[in-house]
């Protein structure tokens, strides 16, 4: 964890404007855009990427999650350009929390895994790259996207230690205990057996 030297209040205005740039639901943007209806209609109702993908476009899928881990990554680069360390990991992890529960829809929102790895790749890009990097190797290995993102979420603290980037490690456990919250379901269906595979 940064040392604490940005003001409570400017601080919390730093929280405030990631949590509203993280809060632009751009799956449920794209998704209109696109014609491809209401999106919390579709599939299991998430504002997500991979709810996205369920509506059989792949493009507007891959527009969701390139913009929802844009969202992550522009407030982190923004708020380093002009204050402190502190700032930076609150504003990153209020856009996170913007992501997963919206003001504009009643705070149900998105399980935020692309926001979380726009976050780390903005924050210090050999750990966003190496989480990435998880994700994808047990998405190709067992075909299951939320036990991926759970293993690259968790992994994160640790690869923040290895990659020489100890004050991160707090916002990384921050991210991944919410991931791990955001995935109650799924984790239930991993543990049944019923978890859905990607491509399916």
């Amino acid at each position: 964890m940064p040392d604490l030297v940005t003001p409570a209040g400017a601080l919390a205005l730093w929280a405030l404007m990631g949590y509203l740039a993280g809060s632009i639901p751009f799956g449920i943007l794209v998704a209109r855009m696109m014609g491809l209806g209401d999106l919390r209609r579709i599939g299991s109702g998430n504002i997500g990427a991979t709810n996205v993908l369920r509506t059989g476009n792949k493009t507007a899928a891959a527009a969701t999650l390139l913009l929802d881990a844009a969202k992550g990554a522009a407030v982190v680069l923004f708020v380093r350009a002009v204050a402190a360390e502190d700032a930076v990991q609150v504003a990153g992890a209020a856009a996170f929390l913007g992501h997963c529960f919206p003001v504009w829809l009643r705070f149900k929102g998105g399980k935020g895994v692309a926001t979380f790895l726009g976050i780390l790749i903005a924050y210090h890009w050999p750990l966003g790259l190496i989480a990435c990097a998880i994700w994808l190797a047990m998405a190709f290995a067992l075909r299951i996207s939320s036990l991926s993102a759970l293993v690259a979420a968790a992994a994160s603290p640790l690869v923040a230690l290895l990659v020489g980037r100890p004050g991160a490690i707090a916002l990384c456990l921050v991210l991944a205990i919410l991931i791990f919250a955001r995935h109650r379901a799924n984790i239930e269906r991993l543990l049944a057996g019923t978890e859905s595979r990607i491509g399916r």
